[in-house]
Formats: C-alpha cells, sequence, structure tokens
C-alpha cells in the first residue's frame, strides 16, 4: 500500500527588496517561523537553500517573488500550523510586506508518494494549473480538498 503525503507551494509578491528596512518585520521572522515549521507535528520537509530559508530560490523571472515550499504528513496538520500557531500572526500582518494577489492563487496542494520530494518547478507547475483549471485532485487547495490516490 503506498503512503502519500501533502506538498504545499506557496508564493508571495514582495511589496520592497528583501534587504529593504520596511521588509525587516517579516525578514526577522523568518527563521522563527520556519523553526516552528520544522517542529510542528506532521511536518516532513521544507525547500530551504544554504541560507536555511527559500527566498533565495526563485523560479520566476521577478525578483520580488517569493516562494515557500513544504511536505506534510496530511491536510490537518498545514493547517493547524498556518492557523493556531505563531505563523497566523506573520499570515495576518502579511499585505504590509506583499501584494495581493488579485484573481490569481497564490496557493496549490497536491499529494506525493512517501518519501518523494517536489522541487520548485514543479510547485510552479501546479500553482499554475491550479490557476489555469481550478481545484483538481492534482492541484487543489485547503478550502476545495482532494483525497489521496487511491492505492
Amino acid at each position: 500500500m503506498t503512503t502519500y503525503h501533502l506538498a504545499q507551494y506557496n508564493v508571495a509578491r514582495a511589496l520592497y527588496p528583501l534587504d529593504d528596512p520596511r521588509m525587516q518585520g517579516f525578514v526577522t521572522q523568518l527563521d522563527t517561523i520556519n523553526a516552528l515549521a520544522e517542529r510542528a507535528p506532521g511536518f516532513v520537509w521544507r525547500l530551504k537553500s544554504d541560507s536555511g530559508n527559500s527566498t533565495d530560490i526563485n523560479p520566476y523571472d521577478d525578483p520580488h517573488m517569493i516562494i515557500n515550499m513544504s511536505v506534510w504528513e496530511d491536510p490537518d496538520s498545514l493547517f493547524e500550523f498556518t492557523y493556531h500557531t505563531d505563523h497566523v500572526k506573520v499570515f495576518a500582518d502579511r499585505l504590509q510586506w506583499f501584494e495581493r494577489m488579485k484573481g490569481q492563487p497564490s496557493l496549490v496542494l497536491w499529494w506525493v508518494e512517501a518519501g518523494v520530494i517536489p522541487d520548485e518547478y514543479e510547485g510552479k507547475r501546479r500553482l499554475a494549473l491550479l490557476a489555469d483549471e481550478g481545484p483538481s485532485a492534482k492541484a487543489f487547495t485547503l478550502k476545495k480538498r482532494f483525497d489521496p490516490p487511491a492505492t
């Protein structure tokens, strides 16, 4: 029987370069929030470079785009981390640092076999699929979830 995990990819477009003082409120919280994620129940993996985060990994031509990617055991674990830990404070303040993503999804979820680690290009492709076709078993959201593939 195959076990599946939930891959998560989200994007944001920063209002200013990350080294701009106006982004300091976001940047100074990165290490704390990333460590919180890594300790969260259900956490499996997150995308990071040698810097310890993913702010310098960018599959877009726009230098203001920031991505985040992680893998979780299930949607409830991701939901719990996102909305019931200190992460929610950063999430609530996001418009201080990031543009509103009008008419475009900023987060996509999909199932991966346990042990499979997706890359940022897969996340970008899945986000485009969600934008083009809406929620499906191949690209969905926390609000419109799909079960893992039947084994």
